[in-house]
């Protein structure tokens, strides 16, 4: 029995997250599920609202199979423009997203005891309290101070985070951000 509440009491030898992890100048990068719509200045009946396939291409009208996965939106539209200017005088092309999916490497996922693991498309400034809140919180079994980060933009690093802190407690100061392609674990408790 002492062996078990020692590994109950024991701290994690993860350090701490930090508090603050993106960076200013992050753009958002299309994925397969999103939705984009493309509007063609003058050209009414070339604009379109359209979704990236699971191959990560779109179609328009006069375009087909343009790569959209892993571009920003001004890089579609610009990819979008040299395609019709063989068809088009001077094209002038907008994108814009209109339902966030993202591509897998920077989805945001929950697993373990969330009430509603899943993945989540990455939004700028997004904190692990944002994240809580679209899984619905922890389940009446997790071990939520014993979470962790695992950070894919730092190779893999882990962080420990406060989540039964933050979620039950209230306590902010274990608020932390998110970046592009973190995995939050959340153990089960023993007790």
């Amino acid at each position: 029995m002492g062996g078990l509440t020692g590994c109950a009491t024991q701290q994690s030898a993860l350090p701490a997250a930090p508090a603050q992890a993106a960076s200013p100048d992050y753009n958002y990068i299309v994925g397969p599920g999103d939705t984009l719509n493309i509007n063609v200045w003058r050209n009414p009946e070339l604009s379109s609202t359209v979704p990236v396939r699971p191959d990560g291409k779109v179609s328009t009208p006069l375009v087909d199979e343009l790569v959209a996965q892993g571009k920003t939106p001004v890089q579609i539209a610009r990819d979008v423009e040299k395609a019709l200017a063989k068809l088009v005088r001077d094209p002038v092309v907008t994108v814009i997203v209109t339902n966030f999916v993202g591509p897998y490497s920077e989805q945001i996922r929950v697993v373990g005891e969330a009430a509603k693991p899943q993945f989540l498309p990455y939004k700028q400034k997004m904190s692990v309290m944002d994240v809580m809140i679209a899984v619905g919180g922890l389940t009446d079994f997790a071990d939520g101070n014993k979470a962790t980060i695992v950070r894919a933009a730092e190779g893999n690093k882990r962080y420990s985070v406060r989540l039964q802190d933050l979620v039950r407690r209230g306590d902010i100061s274990a608020n932390v951000e998110m970046l592009p392609g973190d995995v939050l674990i959340i153990p089960q408790g023993w007790f």
